[in-house]
């Protein structure tokens, strides 16, 4: 059925592809935009101002390595002038209907086209790049730019908007970065671990000085087997970890399931809250935002690792 339902989206995609290209002079009236995960639909309101209309396809908890498009994605797509997503395989299978959406619309991977020394390519990975960039706030201050740079190729008569909200988007972006850096600074280098429930924040642990582990691989697609978890609660028995983590976007049962093994062994790790990996919070939470994510990651590391 799945795979019925995949190809009716992509004969779909090509119906709309033999229809005419929206109009280039988009200076009269405001932007369409569609954006993959909360993180890129932020970025973009805030750059795009009051010039753009962003639909974003994933909401709260929704994990994008997982993630399938439906029929009304797909329309929604067909009738953008743009679409912003990840890139890197971070949104897995939906790869394939940007590369058809890219024949008669506009679509930009914000996290590629970096110097490949900035990326992350982990041995399981075979190769490619870890797709997380987000959780390095110097490198999401690179999409910032790359968001910027897109929509004043594309409009540029409305450049000084998107430069001056650019400007102030990145300020703050630098001021969230020494933040994390000060709370970081309360830790002593050899409690700087982060065990979570997939191997999503890398990035943040090379920016900030972690040693992050996962139960899972870069995407969560991959299985986790008793292997994995012995493997794991033996780090954690030698390290004596305080606290391990959960993530709203990916099952708690691998993470409580790596709890229960260290007990079985006599020593107590607790569960030391909900990280926003792949997925903003709800848009009335202090989350919903990216800033406000970043903010409550390192406070509730820092708060149960201290």
């Amino acid at each position: 059925m799945r795979q019925f339902i995949y190809l009716f989206i992509l004969l779909l995609l090509s119906s709309c592809a033999q229809s005419d290209k929206p109009a280039k002079n988009l200076s009269g009236r405001t932007i369409s935009v569609v954006a993959t995960t909360g993180m890129i639909t932020d970025a973009v309101k805030i750059i795009g101002g009051d010039r753009v209309e962003v639909q974003g396809l994933m909401g709260p908890g929704v994990d994008p390595h997982l993630y399938k498009a439906s029929e009304g994605d797909v329309r929604r797509m067909a009738g953008a002038d743009i679409i912003f997503y990840n890139g890197l395989h971070l949104e897995g299978k939906m790869t394939d209907v940007f590369g058809q959406m890219s024949k008669r619309i506009r679509t930009t991977a914000v996290a590629e086209g970096l110097p490949d020394s900035l990326y992350l390519a982990p041995p399981e990975f075979a190769g490619a790049h870890d797709p997380h960039l987000w959780f390095d706030v110097a490198l999401w201050m690179r999409v910032a730019e790359r968001i910027r740079d897109t929509f004043i190729e594309m409009d540029p008569d409305s450049s000084h908007i998107y430069e001056s909200n650019a400007t102030i988007y990145m300020q703050t972006l630098r001021e969230l970065d020494d933040y994390v850096k000060q709370r970081c600074a309360e830790l002593p280098p050899e409690r700087r671990i982060l065990i979570t429930a997939h191997d999503a924040f890398n990035y943040f642990g090379r920016a900030y000085g972690f040693e992050v582990r996962g139960l899972q691989g870069i995407s969560t697609a991959a299985e986790t087997g008793t292997a994995d978890v012995k493997q794991l609660s033996d780090f954690i028995l030698d390290r004596q970890v305080k606290a391990i983590f959960v993530e709203t976007s990916v099952s708690p049962r691998y993470i409580e399931a790596l709890q229960a093994a260290v007990r079985a062994r006599g020593f107590d790790v607790k569960i030391g809250g909900n990280l926003y990996s792949d997925a903003l919070g709800s848009a009335d939470s202090k989350a919903g935002t990216y800033i406000g994510m970043v903010r409550h990651n390192i406070d509730t590391i820092i708060g149960s690792l201290k």
